[in-house]
């Protein structure tokens, strides 16, 4: 099954949206989503390392967006922390004698793969600017 790393993502993009380019600090993003400040650190070193967020160190750093949130859409903050499996996988290996068996994962996986593409498409309609006019 899908973490919350989408949704503590989609939290610490849009608190740097509506900060204006500040650059804002891990504790200050850490407060908000109600989280351990090294778990923030973790999820803005993955965004860094997709192009989604630029961060400065030291006693005036802290992280901002990396490009304006107009041009990053749902579906790329998706991509950028997605697990390997939307719904997960069977932790056994079936019967390969039963006729549902030798078949289940193939067909699962196909009906996996549809529904990452339903919902890729549908959260590729939805910009982070356009996510954060919620907050107005």
């Amino acid at each position: 099954m899908n973490s919350g790393r989408f949704a503590i993502s989609v939290h610490i993009l849009t608190l740097l949206a509506v900060s204006d380019e500040e650059w804002t600090s891990s504790e200050y993003l850490a407060g908000s989503i109600n989280i351990n400040p090294v778990l923030v650190r973790k999820e803005l070193g993955n965004l860094r390392e997709k192009g989604l967020v630029t961060s400065k160190e030291g006693k005036s750093g802290g992280s901002r967006l990396a490009k304006p949130a107009d041009r990053i859409v749902m579906s790329e903050v998706y991509e950028a922390v997605k697990q390997k499996d939307l719904l997960g996988k069977g932790i056994n290996s079936p019967n390969p004698a039963c006729p549902v068996g030798r078949k289940i994962n193939d067909h699962l996986d196909s009906l996996y793969e549809d529904a990452e593409k339903t919902l890729l498409a549908s959260l590729g309609k939805v910009s982070l600017a356009e996510f954060c006019k919620k907050f107005d």
